[in-house]
């Protein structure tokens, strides 16, 4: 396990994956669905780097049959839940469990930010059948609400009090793809607003992961819980705010068409 993946080691932050965060996959794939112009479900696919299962589950909208990859045992806790028609293994992008041409489709949301994608991406290549999509997506921290700033001051302080891990950019669109025979055939960004109370927003933030890296320094997580209750208070009320989630998503494919 790699530094940067063993702050996903923890129950804590898998239940959180599981249970406390916005509905933003399925979002996402509703719009790659209509991209591709997918109106029967593909036969299979893959989820690289799933999580909880969260991401799993939104590409069952897109084919018959879902697994879901995922480095860390930790994550898959309450993926059985979350996912109940999927399958799920343990193991890495960088060296994929499976023949070749075996998925119609994979995807990675958040994922290859961890993984060594020179490494990746010809896997990805082996794995997918003639004509097969990468989807790589990823969507920002619910730092801005639709209406004023308090929720944006509220986060930028936040985020001072509880810095990011290290290490997690990536440039989607400067990866090798040609390298690896792939071409990247589109990107898109949107925005996506969910509406969200105090009650529905502190567990979502607090399942951040700047929130596991604090309490892996040592900060009590009842500290870092009371503190943003108290001060989310006037932000949130008792109303409920649309709170916007900016994504994007790289359309990669094997043989250039997608």
């Amino acid at each position: 396990m790699t530094q940067s993946e063993s702050i996903y080691d923890s129950p804590r932050l898998a239940a959180g994956y599981a249970y406390d965060r916005p509905a933003i996959h399925g979002r996402i794939m509703e719009a790659a669905r209509e991209h591709l112009c997918i109106t029967n479900r593909l036969g299979r696919a893959l989820d690289i780097g799933c999580g909880a299962g969260r991401s799993t589950a939104a590409l069952e909208s897109l084919a018959e049959t879902v697994v879901g990859l995922e480095p860390v045992q930790a994550m898959l806790t309450h993926s059985r839940v979350v996912a109940p028609d999927a399958l799920f293994l343990v193991g890495r992008a960088e060296k994929l469990p499976f023949s070749a041409g075996a998925f119609d489709l994979i995807a990675a949301a958040g994922a290859l930010n961890y993984v060594d994608v020179d490494l990746f991406l010809p896997e990805a290549v082996r794995v997918l059948a003639p004509g097969g999509v990468l989807i790589i997506y990823d969507f920002s921290a619910g730092r801005h609400a639709r209406e004023g700033h308090q929720l944006d001051e509220w986060f930028a302080t936040f985020a001072r009090r509880y810095p990011a891990p290290p290490g997690y950019e990536l440039d989607v669109k400067g990866l090798a793809y040609r390298r690896s025979g792939l071409r990247l055939e589109a990107y898109a960004e949107l925005e996506i607003a969910v509406p969200m109370t105090l009650g529905t927003y502190l567990p979502y933030v607090l399942s951040e992961t700047r929130v596991e890296s604090a309490i892996s320094r040592g900060v009590p997580e009842m500290e870092i819980r009371a503190w943003c209750q108290s001060t989310l208070a006037s932000v949130f009320g008792d109303a409920s705010r649309d709170v916007l989630f900016a994504a994007y998503v790289a359309y990669v494919s094997r043989d250039g068409r997608t």
